[in-house]
């Protein structure tokens, strides 16, 4: 075991990073993974997206609806995703989500999502 590279800390000492108005986040990091409390005010639209990682998302408080898949096609999917429950993406599925109330939930990804870590996650300024 390499012990140089072990990281410990606390949620509230990672820094909140402001999305837009209503999502917020907080990121840790490992080499091939990817942690991340999202916190989504009721109203917010994470907008259509897909990437290459897979996704977990566990809600520990509220209720987030995701649309899944291309509208019109065989796969596509409509859910609600509420307190206590575990969506899994997979790699390259369209989605796009909306917080029912207010929202917090654990995203996990792997491999970490570069566009997070560097800021290119334009995708959230696009409402269209």
């Amino acid at each position: 075991m390499n012990n140089s590279s072990v990281r410990h800390t606390k949620w509230d000492d990672i820094p909140l990073e402001t999305v837009k108005d209503d999502i917020t986040r907080r990121l840790f990091t490992g080499d091939r993974m990817m942690i991340a409390h999202v916190y989504l005010d009721q109203g917010a639209i994470v907008p259509k997206h897909s990437h290459d990682n897979e996704q977990l998302t566990y809600v520990l408080d509220g209720a987030l609806r995701f649309w899944l898949g291309e509208e019109g096609s065989d796969d596509y999917q409509e859910l609600v995703v509420a307190t206590g429950e575990i969506l899994f993406i997979p790699s390259g599925v369209p989605h796009r989500a909306e917080a029912l109330e207010d929202t917090l939930d654990v995203d996990v990804f792997s491999p970490p999502r570069q566009d997070w870590l560097d800021g290119t996650d334009s995708y959230f300024h696009d409402e269209s």
